[in-house]
C-alpha cells in the first residue's frame, strides 16, 4: 500500500474530519488516525462539521448519524449539495444498523457506511485508506 502518510518524502497528509460526540470514541479514533499518518481535526455536533468542513477541507469525513442540533444525516446531505464540500468523501460511522439507514446514507451520497458494532478499529482504518 503506498505510503503517503509522512511529511519526510515531501507529499502532504490527507486531512480527516471526525465527527463524533462520543469522546471516548473520538480520542481513539483521532490517537489511531494520526498515528497512521493522517491530519485529523475533531468536532462534536452537525453544526461545527459542516463549518469546519469548510475551512479545513478535509479529504474524509468520518460522520456519526445520532448527534446534537444537526444529524449526520442532515450533514451528509447539505455537504454533497453544497459545491465546496460535495467532492470530500464520506464515512458514516454510526450504531444505527438497519438496512434503511445505510439506504439512505447511500442515497444522500456517502462513501461508505459502517456500524460500528460490527466492525474493528484496523477495519475501519483499511475502509478510509481504500476509499481516500
Amino acid at each position: 500500500m503506498d505510503q503517503n502518510s509522512n511529511n519526510i518524502s515531501g507529499q502532504i497528509k490527507k486531512k480527516i474530519l471526525i465527527v463524533e460526540d462520543d469522546n471516548a470514541m473520538a480520542g481513539v479514533y483521532v490517537k489511531r488516525l494520526e498515528n497512521e499518518g493522517f491530519e485529523v481535526k475533531r468536532v462534536d455536533n452537525g453544526e461545527d462539521a459542516l463549518a469546519t468542513a469548510v475551512e479545513y477541507h478535509p479529504d474524509m469525513i468520518i460522520l456519526d448519524v445520532m448527534m446534537p442540533k444537526i444529524s449526520g444525516f442532515e450533514v451528509l446531505d447539505i455537504l454533497k449539495n453544497t459545491p465546496a464540500t460535495a467532492q470530500i468523501k464520506v464515512i458514516m460511522l454510526t450504531a444505527l444498523g438497519q438496512d434503511s439507514d445505510q439506504e439512505k446514507a447511500k442515497g444522500l451520497g456517502a462513501d461508505d457506511y459502517l456500524v460500528k458494532s460490527q466492525i474493528v478499529i484496523s477495519e475501519v482504518i483499511d475502509r478510509i485508506k481504500y476509499i481516500i
